[in-house]
């Protein structure tokens, strides 16, 4: 069956497709910040989550708590040189694990298969830089994801989410007619922006994604009601910042584009 409505599904990568839980970014932030006397929380670390990586460190170090602590342990507030300083420990820590990250997540082939059996093509958009995609890339594609497009804020001079550009490239690339008639997918708010800002249909998923910031043994350990909770949680949060639908797994996306052609 053609989808008559839609041309793309743009997907974002760690917490989305790969990544159960968006866990290897998160543990490479706290490694870093620690080695400079900081102990950044969960929620503090997960907050910019999908920023480009440069990026999201500049915001966590300019939160109001980390900033007073940053001056405590170092008698400035941070600069420009301390979002380098950190960042110069993150990337090392980040690509030495994200082989070990880059698995798709349940439902993801099975949903892309069904998305191409519809005619759509497959596009995508990160808060990875190239050098960490080339790790990521080619270990999904072992795994059988391979989206027919990807771009990294390298790809756009640097201008991440939740500017709207890596998605322009997408329509771009793959000769998209109306950014109307293209869908974009994510497990984080900075996702759910992008997507608003470039004037596409935006979907937030909620298992498995950064907002929800379970791993799967914890996720599948909750009770039903647990699970019902942090599905709505994530929810709520993800329509706060004004996606048009809310999926709780991949297997759900064919099904809600097939309604809405």
């Amino acid at each position: 069956m053609t989808n008559t409505r839609f041309e793309t599904v743009i997907f974002d990568w760690a917490g989305t497709t790969v990544d159960y839980g968006c866990f290897a970014p998160v543990r490479a932030f706290q490694e870093a910040f620690r080695e400079f006397g900081i102990e950044p929380t969960m929620d503090e670390t997960r907050k910019p989550m999908g920023m480009l990586k440069h990026d999201h460190i500049n915001t966590m170090l300019h939160m109001e708590r980390i900033a007073r602590a940053w001056e405590d342990a170092h008698g400035a507030a941070p600069s420009e040189a301390d979002v380098d300083a950190v960042y110069s420990h993150f990337e090392p820590k980040l690509l030495s694990i994200l082989d070990r990250f880059s698995t798709p997540k349940p439902g993801v082939l099975d949903a892309v298969a069904a998305l191409r059996g519809m005619g759509l093509k497959i596009g995508s958009t990160t808060g990875y830089t190239d050098s960490m995609m080339d790790i990521v890339v080619p270990k999904a594609a072992e795994a059988g994801y391979a989206p027919d497009y990807w771009i990294s804020p390298d790809g756009t001079d640097g201008y991440g989410r939740p500017y709207p550009y890596m998605i322009f490239r997408n329509l771009e690339t793959l000769h998209v007619t109306d950014v109307r008639k293209a869908a974009k997918i994510g497990d984080t708010l900075s996702d759910i922006r992008e997507g608003k800002n470039a004037g596409v249909f935006t979907i937030g998923v909620t298992e498995g994604g950064s907002q929800m910031a379970l791993s799967q043994t914890e996720f599948e350990a909750l009770s039903p009601a647990d699970r019902d909770a942090a599905r709505a949680a994530a929810r709520t949060a993800f329509v706060a910042a004004g996606a048009d639908a809310v999926i709780d797994t991949m297997a759900e996306l064919p099904t809600l584009l097939a309604q809405l052609a």
